[in-house]
C-alpha cells in the first residue's frame, strides 16, 4: 500500500494506508457500511451484492465502498437519499430471494442480513416484492455440513473459501432466478469429493452453509 493519507468518512477525520479499499478502512473506523460479498484479504471484488453504495464528492453517482480506493482528501458519506434508497432496493430484493426462517437458522443471532436490516432499519420480510422460494432440496450429505440453497443470497464467500481450501467443489451454476452455488453436475456435496473441511461454513456469513450440530 502507499503513504499514509487523510481523509473524512461522515465528518470523521481517518488515517489510512493510500490505495486501501474504503470498506475496510470505515469498518476499521467504528463506521458500518452494509456488504455480503466483500472480504478483505481477497483480490477479488465481485461488488455483486450491491450493499455497500457511499456518495463520494465530485463523484456524480454512489460508489460501491468495496471497490474504491482511499486517497488524499477524500470526502465520502455513508447515508444520504440516494444511497438509503440503493441499499434498500438491493437488500429487498436479496429477501425475496432468501428463505427467511431466522428461528430455526443456525446463523441466527449471527446473521449479516439481521445485522444489515438493524443497521438501516429495513425489514428482513420484503415489503413490495413476493418472496420466491426455489424449493430446493436441503444437502446434508456431506460429513458436518449443512447446505440450504434457499437461503444462499449468492455472495460467493464459500466459493472462494472452498478454492483457498484446495477442494475446490463449489461454484455458480445456472442463470438468472436459477442461479445457485452447486458442486459440477449439481452432485450432492457428499458426493462431490468435498472433504468436510467447514471453509464454507465459516465464510457464510447467513447461515445457508453451516456446520451440522
Amino acid at each position: 500500500m502507499g503513504n499514509q493519507i487523510t481523509f473524512t468518512v461522515d465528518g470523521k477525520i481517518i488515517n489510512a494506508a493510500e490505495g486501501e479499499m474504503l470498506l475496510w478502512t470505515a469498518l476499521d473506523n467504528d463506521i458500518y457500511i452494509p456488504h455480503l460479498c466483500g472480504e478483505r484479504n481477497e483480490k477479488e471484488r465481485p461488488a455483486s451484492c450491491r450493499l455497500c453504495f457511499v456518495e463520494v464528492d465530485g463523484r456524480p453517482a454512489p460508489m460501491p465502498a468495496c471497490t474504491l480506493p482511499v486517497s488524499e482528501g477524500l470526502v465520502v458519506k455513508t447515508r444520504s437519499e440516494r444511497v438509503d434508497a440503493l441499499v434498500a432496493a438491493g437488500f429487498e430484493l436479496l429477501m425475496s430471494n432468501h428463505r427467511l426462517d431466522c428461528k430455526n437458522c443456525p446463523a441466527n443471532g449471527n446473521c449479516e442480513l439481521q445485522r444489515i436490516a438493524k443497521a438501516r432499519k429495513l425489514r428482513l420480510k420484503p415489503k413490495n416484492l413476493p418472496v420466491l422460494d426455489k424449493g430446493l432440496p436441503v444437502d446434508d450429505s456431506a460429513p458436518g455440513i449443512l447446505y440450504d440453497p434457499n437461503k444462499c443470497v449468492l455472495c460467493g464467500r464459500c466459493i472462494r473459501a472452498c478454492r483457498h481450501s484446495g477442494n475446490g467443489v463449489l461454484g455458480f451454476t445456472r442463470r438468472g432466478f436459477e442461479r445457485i452455488v452447486a458442486t459440477f453436475g449439481d452432485l450432492p456435496l457428499g458426493d462431490s469429493g468435498c472433504q468436510g473441511c467447514g471453509d464454507c461454513a465459516e465464510a457464510c456469513p447467513i447461515g445457508a452453509l453451516a456446520k451440522k450440530a
